[in-house]
């Protein structure tokens, strides 16, 4: 029987006052399928791999993954990897919007595109972390490309196609809704949206007022034309690197992160649903996604003297026990943390966890 143990999540902790962004540099590739832009933060670590990011829809790299890879707790990570922050092909900040006709590329080209950067770069292996249309197509890529992926972070992704009764929806509401307020209804729940936030204000500003509002179109309606991926547990077609899903809960895609979860290798395979985090986790608990992406690297052998500094201060003996799914799988552990309180395995990674947060 696995033993957990209960600890006491304290504060979040925020950027530490005087502490300033490490320097990025931007670079443009180009790919068979057109330019590509990315920022590199950081010098490559010998024998780690790189960490890898991929926005959503309506967001660049920075809109999107800044609250995260800013955050105090995460210092600790970005200074043993190297992290490679791409923008979707006209997501870019100052991007052109294109010209009328302009064919933008399907999510399965927009994942070949990522050789052209690793080869651009030298880099050998990444760690992927995705979000949305991002995290498929990090998905997509580690499909066509397993070697060169040692892990997966994708929250919010949905693997599947567009059925018909999807597509009737999606139909329905563009008569009735703008672009903008059909891609805030896919970043946040209803929930979110209806309460009006300053974070829903914000996002609200920079998609309704985006000067690329047509290039943040074309990438929407790539992400609304995606295949199916296809997974399937025990089958040829499915992620063969450890892989941790997350999605907040009463998310816009909390079922088809669920269902994903379903289709993949529960050996390798993590699933986290954070509560109170709303349908963009990394912007809204940035502390709490940090401390699970330690115990990734932790599992899949790096950081392993990493001080779990706001779970272990607070740690209480309480002890709970998960029970073995059977006698041919590995053990299952389930996993509960509301937003004051919460639960750290002490048992070997490569287990399914579900986690609620």
């Amino acid at each position: 029987m696995a033993e957990l143990q209960e600890v006491q999540i304290t504060e979040e902790k925020p950027l530490l006052p005087g502490q300033t962004p490490e320097a990025a540099k931007t670079h443009s590739v180009e790919t068979p399928y057109g330019s590509v832009t990315f920022t590199v933060c950081g010098t490559p670590k010998p024998k780690r791999p790189a960490i890898f990011t991929y926005h959503d829809v309506g967001l660049n790299y920075k809109s999107c993954f800044q609250p995260l890879f800013q955050f105090g707790d995460m210092q600790e990570i970005i200074q043993n990897f190297v992290r490679v922050h791409v923008d979707a092909p006209g997501m870019e900040e100052g991007a052109p919007v294109f010209p009328l006709g302009y064919q933008y590329p399907s999510l399965d080209q927009l994942a070949d595109m990522i050789p052209c950067i690793l080869q651009y770069l030298n880099f050998s292996t990444i760690i992927g972390v995705g979000v949305g249309a991002g995290a498929y197509i990090l998905s997509r890529y580690a499909l066509n490309h397993p070697d060169t992926v040692e892990g997966l972070v994708l929250i919010n992704i949905d693997p599947n196609a567009k059925g018909w009764m999807d597509w009737a929806a999606h139909k329905l509401t563009g008569l009735t809704s703008s672009i903008p307020e059909m891609i805030l209804g896919h970043l946040f729940s209803q929930e979110e949206l209806s309460g009006n936030s300053e974070l829903i204000q914000k996002y609200r500003n920079i998609i309704t007022h985006a000067p690329n509002l047509e290039n943040i179109e074309l990438y929407w309606n790539s992400y609304n034309n995606r295949r199916d991926l296809n997974f399937e547990r025990g089958s040829e077609i499915t992620l063969k690197c450890p892989v941790m899903l997350v999605v907040g809960d009463q998310a816009p895609h909390e079922d088809a992160v669920v269902e994903c979860n379903s289709k993949l290798d529960p050996t390798q395979t993590s699933f986290l649903k954070m509560a109170d985090s709303g349908g963009q986790p990394q912007l809204t608990q940035p502390g709490k996604l940090t401390e699970a992406f330690k115990y990734f690297l932790q599992g899949m052998g790096y950081m392993a003297s990493s001080c779990m500094t706001r779970l272990s201060r607070s740690r209480t003996a309480s002890l709970t026990s998960a029970a073995s799914i059977d006698g041919n799988r590995s053990r299952s552990r389930t996993l509960s943390q509301s937003s004051e309180s919460g639960t750290l395995s002490s048992g070997p990674p490569g287990h399914t966890m579900e986690v609620s947060c």
